[in-house]
């Protein structure tokens, strides 16, 4: 059981509840709407889908609206060794590692977000620029967690590695945010997720990883406390939840690469990469 976000072939976008191969449409104009309560809210919305979809769909980002995308930061060990060795500043990633307070940070508007089979982007004023796989928090307006998606949070390493305070630069741009293909509802969805990411260059394996949400530092619904502490999301919101996969600084997307990341029971997120070309 996943929960949609697709166009129709007549243009319509719709919610719909992918269960058993069928498409059944929810009552909900969007991602958003489902997201504005609380979880037994979203369970009963969920739990009495309408008409079944007989014709093709496209299936798009899974966010709409005023929903916002944010992300959390040196979760996996992984992760915190990968900051300390492209840092000038290397302390600043173990202290946050070990600390109460998680790292969060904007991401992306929802209006921003790539979905399935769209293109990602590298800036052009990067030299290292990788995809970071992860586990995607799906947050109700009362910040429980209605469920799970797929977030690449394509970022930087050479921007963020020259100093930490150009972590917005290095992470928040055209084409550096994808989320797909679907959402498995939190009343679905098994206790740990498996993780891979492959990266294809003119037809070959460029990159391979692969990591388990058990190897996270942090429980998941903490994560979403600290997001909620101090902030009202009252159309729901996305919280990527960090990676454990990270490519070692000798690797770097390039236009033409395909990432591709996988998490059994949400599917397959893919998507084509192309460089930014605005630097003034």
């Amino acid at each position: 059981m996943r929960i949609v976000r697709y166009r129709t072939a007549d243009g319509d976008v719709r919610v719909g509840l992918d269960t058993d191969g069928r498409l059944l449409r929810l009552a909900c104009p969007g991602i958003a709407a489902l997201l504005a309560g609380d979880l037994e809210r979203c369970r009963s919305i969920v739990a009495a889908p309408g008409e079944a979809e007989t014709g093709p769909v496209e299936l798009l980002a899974p966010v709409d609206g005023a929903t916002e995308v944010w992300a959390a930061g040196v979760t996996y060990l992984r992760s915190r060794d990968a900051r300390i060795e492209e840092s000038h500043e290397p302390d600043v990633y173990d202290r946050v590692y070990a600390a109460e307070r998680p790292e969060l940070f904007f991401k992306s508007p929802a209006w921003r977000v790539r979905g399935p089979g769209e293109t990602i982007s590298v800036r052009a004023d990067s030299t290292v620029d990788v995809p970071e796989p992860e586990l995607a928090l799906v947050l109700t307006a009362t910040g429980e967690i209605a469920g799970y998606t797929i977030c690449d949070d394509v970022s930087s390493r050479s921007i963020e590695g020259d100093n930490p305070l150009y972590l917005p630069q290095a992470k928040i741009y055209n084409g550096s945010c994808a989320l797909g293909p679907a959402i498995v509802p939190s009343w679905a969805a098994p206790g740990t997720f498996g993780i891979s990411l492959t990266v294809r260059r003119a037809g070959a394996v460029a990159f391979t990883g692969t990591t388990s949400t058990a190897q996270l530092a942090r429980p998941l619904p903490d994560l979403a406390r600290w997001l909620y502490a101090e902030l009202d999301f009252p159309a729901g919101a996305v919280l990527s939840t960090g990676t454990g996969i990270v490519p070692g600084l000798d690797f770097t997307l390039a236009p033409g690469d395909e990432v591709s990341i996988e998490i059994p029971g949400i599917g397959t997120l893919t998507n084509p990469v192309v460089r930014n070309e605005r630097l003034c």
